[in-house]
């Protein structure tokens, strides 16, 4: 379910800029449609609205975009800037979320060279071999591969600990 009306108007015209040169941000609580609880932060309604729609919003539990607000309370805090500043326009602040967003996409892709680095590549066998190792059945290590939703569940299902990393960055070169 997503916020009522009322509230989805009062939280997209609420200016981003508070009275002490600090910004306003929203906290949303989220749900994926497999069910995840999880937060996130925007800078307004309209900037939630825009990253959900290019698919820049994921649950960091399973990856899916399928995500929308969960009913909640609107939480909204001020924070204070290290210096003061004069008024910011919506352009400087959506400036400021990108390159906020650049600094997330590139842990993604720290941790998944990371992985890439450190594991084993078990292709579409990864369900199987997660599961090998949950068991017993095979030595404890670090393995990486694809499975389909499906098989996710199943594995969730089943208790065996595994966490899905985000496609590759899409690049526009």
């Amino acid at each position: 379910m997503s916020f009522s009306n009322i509230n989805a108007k009062i939280l997209n015209n609420i200016d981003t800029q508070s009275e002490d040169g600090g910004f306003v941000m929203i906290l949303y609580q989220l749900k994926c449609q497999r069910g995840h609880d999880f937060e996130a932060w925007f800078l307004n309604g309209v900037t939630y609205d825009s990253q959900l729609e290019t698919g820049d919003v994921s649950c960091p539990h399973c990856g899916t975009t399928a995500v929308n607000k969960a009913p909640m309370a609107p939480n909204i805090t001020r924070r204070r800037s290290a210096e003061p500043s004069g008024p910011s326009s919506p352009a400087v602040s959506e400036t400021r979320a990108q390159e906020v967003a650049e600094k997330i996409l590139e842990a993604v892709d720290g941790l998944r060279d990371d992985v890439e680095a450190n594991c084993d590549y078990v292709g579409e066998d990864f369900a199987e071999e997660a599961r090998r190792i949950h068991y017993g059945e095979t030595d404890e290590h670090g393995i990486y591969g694809e499975a389909s939703d499906d098989d996710a569940k199943e594995l969730d299902e089943e208790g065996v600990d595994f966490f899905r990393l985000p496609f590759p960055r899409r690049r526009n070169d």
